[in-house]
């Protein structure tokens, strides 16, 4: 973590590393599988690997900024969202991130950037139209927290193996690969590896990235509680946005969907266990549940 006034979360720093050790192992099983059935096409799915990885952690918070809208305002275009993230910056000295507006009516706010020096951090129209400046505050704090954190670069890294995997399953699908392996007797069976390992490393892969996805969004609720010491501002801004999702109309809600693990609240959230399992996020209630206490923590002498 950077050197900041944020609470250190250990358990958010023992998460990462070890999701980057199994996102890891499971790179080297897909590499090596490509390896040993493609084996005269090894300098060719290397570097291919390589380009890929070195695009995805260089690009993948522009694209995914210009993805949601985000324009770059200065501080005469957008004075009290700049005097916001200028005070979370005094408090928790830290360097100023980018400050960028989305002209969307879906009330959110994200963070993007591999580090502080290329760090974003962008509010919504809809949000600054609905939120009080204390809960303004709560939530520009919240996604601060991701940059002090550093788990904006560790989520990158760690959906590579995903995005990866999944476009390797794609390609073999698309070629017909499966059905021309099995006419191509025991090495055709080989060939099947391919699509299979791909599939199978894309799905644990996914459901990984997303279990440290939950955990790094209340270490974030937690973190900016603490350092702004309101966690009621940052409960209310929860349920208010939460609230105002189920106005905006579902059409604009699916085309955001793509970026939910970078909101501060999901477009779309399921109470179901599956969907809970699959989700980006906690849900409302455990994010609530997890103020509530801190509340508590702050009111006693």
């Amino acid at each position: 973590m950077t050197r900041t006034r944020y609470t250190s979360d250990h358990g958010l720093t023992t998460r990462m590393v070890t999701t980057m050790f199994l996102i890891g192992l499971l790179y080297v099983v897909l590499v090596g599988v490509l390896l040993a059935v493609v084996r005269g096409a090894w300098p060719v799915i290397l570097i291919v690997v390589g380009v890929l990885f070195i695009a995805q952690f260089w690009f993948s918070d522009k694209i995914a900024a210009f993805g949601m809208g985000a324009h770059v305002v200065t501080p005469e275009q957008a004075p009290e969202l700049h005097g916001t993230v200028d005070r979370i910056c005094a408090l928790a000295d830290m360097p100023k991130p980018r400050v960028a507006i989305s002209h969307s009516d879906i009330p959110n706010a994200f963070a993007t950037g591999r580090s502080e020096r290329s760090a974003l951090v962008c509010a919504t129209t809809g949000l600054l139209r609905r939120l009080e400046p204390e809960e303004l505050e709560g939530v520009l704090a919240h996604e601060m927290s991701h940059v002090a954190h550093r788990d904006v670069a560790v989520m990158t890294i760690a959906s590579f193996l995903g995005v990866l995997a999944g476009l390797i399953t794609r390609i073999a699908l698309w070629s017909g690969l499966a059905r021309s392996a099995r006419n191509a007797g025991p090495a055709g069976l080989a060939i099947l590896l391919i699509p299979l390992v791909s599939a199978a490393v894309y799905a644990i892969g996914f459901l990984l990235t997303r279990l440290l996805s939950r955990y790094r969004e209340l270490s974030a609720d937690r973190a900016a509680a603490l350092l702004t010491g309101r966690p009621s501002a940052l409960a209310s801004a929860l349920t208010k946005v939460s609230g105002q999702m189920a106005r905006i109309p579902t059409e604009d809600l699916r085309k955001a969907e793509p970026y939910n693990a970078f909101f501060f609240v999901p477009a779309f959230a399921s109470k179901e266990s599956l969907g809970r399992l699959l989700s980006s996020h906690p849900t409302l209630e455990q994010r609530l549940e997890q103020l509530a206490r801190i509340s508590v923590e702050l009111a006693r002498p």
